[in-house]
């Protein structure tokens, strides 16, 4: 069976963990979670690109400040 990578979850354990939050929420409420989730992630990835963006900006300012030092 398939696991997921370092937590050592199986299959069944997944299929146990979803009827658990089945049963706490309800099949009404399962879709609102997930897109919620879905725009927290988006939220995260906008995020890291920000930060990468601002890291090559930053290095290229750099570059351009040692080239006209020389």
């Amino acid at each position: 069976m398939y696991t997921l990578l370092l937590l050592g979850i199986g299959t069944q354990e997944i299929l146990f963990i979803a009827l658990i939050v089945l049963l706490l929420f309800g099949g009404k409420k399962i879709p609102e979670l997930m897109k919620g989730l879905g725009k927290g992630v988006k939220s995260f990835k906008d995020g890291v690109n920000g930060i990468e963006e601002s890291v090559k900006e930053s290095a290229s300012i750099d570059e351009e400040k040692k080239d006209a030092v020389k």
